[in-house]
């Protein structure tokens, strides 16, 4: 963990009057399978609420923002987690089009619960008369960067926390969506100009995005994500997993940046003499030819995709196979390889800083330009059981050693 310097960051073990905490990323994604971000969004949410510091919510909806005080962060978090369903869409929901009928759900349930809520316009009065001098706004889920936000927030007397998890999509444009780039551009300049404090997950996200920051370099600090691993539940699994041969696995979303492209070309290569390759992941964008290969193989492929799995059913395949697999052309953290190596399972994957800084000795690297080196791995692992004293040493991070690194400044 590293600590930015600079006259303004300074260490208190004094906490704010209150915490803003951004929950707009979490309120959109409602309904979806939970990703690596959403899932920190949702590590701080917990844990915020645990403490005694007066915690209120902040969301940004179709029709405006909602403000929720403590009560209403923790309606919203039990409703996140599935303790009590949403309620029925109102009719200010149901008016702008375009949107699953989950969060149409989840928005009138904040308009029910809010504190207060209003017009774009008026979100600075609503701030300036619902929270002290001196509060801590969170933003995690690089949702909501909008320089109306962040405005409001510096004129009414709060200081700005961002967590920047990569700049993927300024250092691989090619990989983004049509349209995604100069949006991301923009956020980043925000927390450059905004920004009193950002946290990044590693210090390698911190040396590439402060290379992309060209106005201002705001105080950092740099802490690892806690790696939380769900239990494995085979039960959970649908019919015919895990396989009864040896197999290994790739998880992560089917995007061009995380290169199913070369696992594809790899296992084409060795032909019927490799394992079975399980690749679990829900279908992103701008691959249409992965998609494709993918669509036509064949009914005896040793190549299968499986989505929608379950938490405990994807541990469980993770926690069964001879090996993962992870030749991602970049990352911010590395959440998948770090569960994996949690549960046991042997990691071979892409010679990338980021990963040799989370994952250190524990994992296999290879560059993407040595396939040999990832064909003779796999079909190693594939005749010999793991050796389990070698991944029993890893330590992944915790939840506890980061927010008690991050929250001496927030």
């Amino acid at each position: 963990m590293t600590l930015g310097t600079d006259d303004n960051l300074k260490l208190t073990k004094t906490p704010p009057p209150a915490r803003l905490l951004d929950l707009t990323r979490s309120l959109r994604r409602v309904g979806r399978t939970a990703t690596g971000v959403d899932r920190v969004e949702l590590a701080y949410l917990s844990h915020l609420l645990s403490l005694d510091t007066p915690l209120y919510g902040l969301a940004r909806t179709a029709l405006g923002y909602v403000l929720l005080d403590r009560a209403g962060v923790e309606t919203f978090h039990h409703r996140v987690h599935n303790k009590v369903a949403w309620g029925r869409a109102d009719l200010l929901s149901r008016l702008p089009r375009g949107r699953s009928n989950a969060v149409m759900r989840a928005e009138s349930d904040l308009r029910r619960v809010a504190l207060q809520r209003c017009l774009p316009g008026r979100l600075e009065a609503m701030l300036r008369q619902s929270l002290p001098q001196g509060f801590a706004y969170l933003n995690l889920g690089h949702s909501n960067l909008t320089d109306r936000v962040l405005s409001a927030v510096k004129t009414t007397g709060g200081r700005i926390s961002v967590m920047v998890h990569d700049v993927i999509p300024l250092e691989y444009p090619a990989f983004q969506r049509s349209g995604t780039v100069a949006p991301f551009r923009a956020k980043i300049d925000r927390v450059s100009l905004f920004a009193d404090l950002v946290i990044y997950n590693s210090q390698d996200t911190q040396r590439r995005s402060e290379a992309q920051m060209h106005r201002r370099l705001p105080p950092a600090i740099a802490a690892h994500l806690g790696v939380d691993v769900p239990s494995p539940d085979a039960t959970a699994l649908p019919p015919g997993l895990p396989p009864a041969r040896p197999y290994v696995i790739y998880v992560g979303t089917i995007e061009p940046r995380k290169n199913h492209s070369f696992l594809l070309d790899l296992w084409q290569e060795m032909g019927r003499g490799a394992p079975m390759l399980l690749i679990c992941g829900n279908r992103g964008w701008n691959n249409a030819a992965v998609f494709d290969r993918l669509d036509h193989l064949p009914p005896d492929a040793l190549v299968h995709e499986y989505n929608g799995l379950s938490d405990p059913a994807l541990a469980a395949l993770v926690a069964g196979a001879a090996g993962a697999v992870f030749p991602s052309h970049a990352e911010g953290f590395g959440l998948p390889p770090a569960e994996a190596l949690s549960l046991g399972t042997r990691v071979l994957c892409n010679d990338l800083p980021v990963l040799r800084e989370v994952l250190g000795d524990k994992a296999v690297y290879a560059p993407l330009s040595d396939p040999y080196s990832w064909e003779t791995t796999v079909k190693e692992w594939a005749a010999n059981p793991p050796d389990p004293r070698s991944t029993a040493t890893f330590q992944a991070p915790t939840w506890a050693e980061h927010f008690k690194t991050v929250l001496k400044l927030t």
